[in-house]
Parts: structure tokens; C-alpha cells; sequence
């Protein structure tokens, strides 16, 4: 099991989604190539889940609340591919 920082990988996607972990390089710096595959992994099935929940009609903070964990999991996975990129590590999800 990869962790990172003390915590296991799903831990640290809960974390991004919910605001408390910002991802941007110097985050990104110091891990390997394999925890970067997993931490990329665990914010592609977080972010799947939470679109398969069921939607929060008529509940305007609930939408708003889902749109921004969308956001921030959507946002580290675009800052993850173009570390990947920069680094030259190619082919690698």
C-alpha cells in the first residue's frame, strides 16, 4: 500500500477533493513515478463515485459543494498530466 505524507492514497484524494491538500509541482516534486500513478489512479475513481452519486436537486449548496469537489479532483489531474509531461515520462496513464 502507497502512502504519502502518513496517509494512504485514498486518504490523500478525500483530502484534494475536500479542499485541505492543494496539488501543484512542489507537491508533486519529491514522489515517484509510481505513487504519482496511483494518487492519479485514486482521483480518477474518486471523481467517478462522486458523479455517480445521486444528484442534489433543489439543493443549491449540495450542487455547489459537488461542482467544486469536481473541480479541484478535475484540476490535480490536469496538474498531474503536465508534471508527468515536463518530467518526460510519457506513455504513463
Amino acid at each position: 500500500m502507497i502512502s504519502l505524507r502518513g496517509k494512504s492514497l485514498v486518504a490523500i484524494s478525500k483530502d484534494i477533493a475536500d479542499g485541505y491538500v492543494t496539488v501543484n509541482p512542489i507537491f508533486l516534486k519529491p514522489l515517484d513515478l509510481e505513487t504519482l500513478k496511483g494518487l492519479h489512479h485514486q482521483l480518477n475513481k474518486l471523481q467517478i463515485a462522486i458523479r455517480g452519486e445521486k444528484f442534489p436537486h433543489k439543493d443549491i449548496k449540495g450542487i455547489r459543494d459537488r461542482n467544486i469537489r469536481l473541480q479541484r479532483l478535475h484540476t490535480s489531474l490536469m496538474i498531474i498530466n503536465n508534471f508527468v509531461k515536463e518530467r518526460g515520462w510519457r506513455h504513463v496513464f
